[in-house]
């Protein structure tokens, strides 16, 4: 029997709501799955009939499998599970599905296909995963970049349905001391989607991270209002070096920025992919995500009969989110430094070592963060200003 089922759904592209390679060998895969216990905050797992036959999953994206980022570095932890799995995983997916009332209906044909494990990969599919959690208690509904279990408790949604995400903004925060170390008029764009807590904190994060080695940095951001629209991504990241910036960091689903970044010859972050071979010129670094270990350990722990609403999040420390190479702009001395961080962060098996390094000031010039405070992981997800140096709304 094939492992894998190839469904495409064509539909808006221009929505989504918050990388590696394909082809993620098995036996690195081995390596790195007993690390992802530390990062899970878990309800008691209950325990189920094991499956006579290959597990069916299916995953829905927002956006189109080759996008070049976050939808790609979805399906290549699909396709990593699907090789660590072999024959006991039969996986599909939906491509390009709009967030709204189609998403619902992509589920209902999902489940009545004979999937019983639904990964949503973007925050506009929540709703729909969860009504459907309601509807079919006897499928599992796998929700990314999900906020509810965390800010609610998992008493408020079903027992069926599942969050996961990871610190995105530590990995920003050492893509953010290139881009300040980079700029030589202390102005960096951001080119940003959605102003919800998810892109609010990485962008906080990258804006910190800037300024941990430049202290005069400034960030300018413009929301384009959509995660895949490259027609969007390109008028944002050109009205943002119309307007001074000299360093691009496109927090967006495709890597378009970096063809204006290319183009008018400045230095250039991405998200999710690296793209360091595409834009050699202009390339500094970015954030990935490591999706397929994540997968292949929530399916085997599926098929074994358990279940726990885990709440995933993962970190630089299990390897889930990491930086992409360097490019040949970055200077030694700023991959050093970057480095040095980094090695500081995977030592902790922890989350966002700096928040709490100083006093952390809002645009208006609150205190929001105290020095030595720790952030929880309520606290970043319903974070929604600002920090001092950002010029633009956090309400979009």
């Amino acid at each position: 029997m094939s492992n894998e089922e190839i469904m495409v759904s064509r539909g808006n592209t221009s929505s989504r709501h918050s990388v590696r390679k394909a082809g993620i060998a098995t036996i690195a895969l081995v390596a790195v799955l007993g690390l992802f216990a530390a990062a899970c905050s878990s309800s008691k797992p209950t325990d189920a009939a094991k499956p006579s036959g290959p597990t069916k999953a299916a995953w829905i994206y927002v956006g189109p499998i080759n996008d070049g980022g976050w939808t790609q570095a979805h399906n290549n932890g699909r396709e990593a599970a699907a090789t660590a799995l072999g024959d006991n995983l039969e996986s599909t997916y939906k491509e390009n599905v709009p967030e709204g009332p189609e998403t619902a209906q992509v589920i209902d044909d999902l489940v009545k296909d004979g999937n019983t494990v639904i990964f949503a990969t973007s925050y506009g599919f929540k709703d729909a995963m969860q009504a459907a959690s309601k509807k079919y208690p006897e499928v599992k509904f796998v929700q990314a970049t999900g906020d509810d279990i965390t800010i609610n408790g998992a008493s408020s949604v079903s027992p069926n349905y599942d969050e996961y995400w990871g610190a995105g903004e530590d990995t920003q925060y050492l893509a953010g001391m290139a881009a300040g170390a980079a700029t030589k008029n202390n102005v960096i764009g951001v080119e940003a989607p959605f102003p919800i807590p998810e892109i609010i904190r990485q962008i906080n994060g990258f804006a910190l991270g800037a300024q941990s080695v430049n202290p005069d940095a400034t960030v300018k951001v413009v929301w384009t209002k959509s995660w895949f629209d490259p027609a969007a991504e390109r008028q944002a990241a050109e009205s943002l070096v119309a307007s001074g910036v000299d360093v691009l960091f496109s927090h967006q689903d495709s890597p378009t920025a970096g063809e204006v970044a290319k183009a008018n010859d400045i230095p250039w972050v991405g998200y999710d992919s690296d793209q360091s071979k595409a834009y050699p010129s202009v390339w500094l670094t970015t954030a990935t995500y490591n999706w397929g270990p994540y997968y292949t350990e929530k399916l085997n722990s599926i098929r074994d009969g358990k279940w726990s609403q885990e709440n995933y999040y993962g970190t630089i420390g299990d390897e889930f989110t990491t930086m992409a190479p360097f490019g040949s702009i970055v200077s030694a001395e700023s991959k050093s430094a970057i480095e040095s961080e980094q090695a500081k962060a995977a030592s902790t098996k922890s989350f966002g070592w700096y928040w709490g390094l100083a006093d952390r000031e809002d645009q208006d010039g609150k205190v929001q963060i105290k020095k030595g405070q720790t952030l929880t992981l309520k606290d970043l997800y319903t974070m929604s200003y600002f920090v001092k140096g950002i010029d633009g709304s956090p309400k979009g």
